[in-house]
């Protein structure tokens, strides 16, 4: 492992003991994803400990542990070796919220196969630390060295940088699930445009009620085996020479002029 991921800024671009906080504001402010929020905290993390060449995060999802961030390729790699083995530093971590260093790879005898690959891979010291939040391990922040002994004066630092780190995954976390869920609900309010379109659709053709062409439309998608919607999105496009208008949403209290 070569120290190439390092910043040219150097180390005084971010503060020695942690991430500044008014750029994580900004992070959270100019929100682009999850995934992309964590890519960003495994960057600061590798500026602001001094020693650290690569940075990962393990998380739980679905029941199974993955890197749901990292800062290099190499970092990715070292993290699967560890879920290859079922054991590893961050693999503990994560499992039992305690901190783990190895100091020197060619010298561990924690963890199987594990440490013999990483240092195949050119590791030889390894720093996790567990990303808790009120006695909750939200996941584990994996710092990794190709020097032996890099990471052991830096134990404090990385302490901090996981307190901190782990506070904003949290509310990163919250924006996420509040965006799935909006999207969800968007998702169906328009679905429901479309298919309300088509039932004024049959009701003007068939003479119908609402309720006798909402049966006539779900007739038909069982009968064509396509989803409801998919057939009510081509009967609007049809009768309208184009796609639907999915809606829109107005704030209360507006009126159109």
């Amino acid at each position: 492992m070569t120290d190439t991921a390092r910043s040219t800024e150097g180390t005084g671009s971010a503060p020695a003991d942690g991430f500044d906080f008014a750029s994580l504001h900004d992070a959270l402010t100019d929100w682009r994803g999850l995934h992309a929020f964590l890519q960003d905290v495994t960057r600061r993390a590798v500026r602001a400990v001094d020693g650290a060449q690569a940075c990962s995060i393990t998380m739980r999802r679905h029941g199974r542990l993955v890197t749901a961030a990292a800062e290099s390729g190499e970092a990715l790699r070292l993290d699967l070796l560890q879920y290859e083995a079922e054991t590893g530093p961050c693999v503990c971590s994560m499992e039992n919220g305690e901190e783990n260093y190895v100091p020197d790879m060619l010298r561990e005898r924690r963890w199987g196969p594990y440490p013999a690959a990483a240092a195949a891979h050119g590791v030889r010291s390894v720093l996790a630390t567990p990303l808790a939040l009120n006695s909750h391990t939200l996941g584990a922040l994996n710092l990794y060295s190709g020097r032996p002994h890099a990471l052991g004066d830096q134990r404090e630092t990385a302490r901090r940088l996981s307190a901190q780190a782990a506070g904003a995954i949290a509310v990163a976390e919250r924006i996420e699930q509040e965006t799935e869920t909006v999207h969800d609900l968007r998702t169906a309010m328009l679905s429901r445009s479309v298919i309300d379109q088509a039932i004024g659709i049959v009701m003007a053709r068939r003479r119908c009620t609402a309720g006798v062409a909402l049966n006539i439309l779900r007739r038909a998608s069982q009968g064509r085996n396509v989803k409801l919607r998919d057939l009510c999105y081509a009967l609007v496009s049809e009768a309208g020479d184009g796609p639907p208008s999915p809606g829109s949403f107005t704030g209360r209290g507006r009126t159109s002029r």
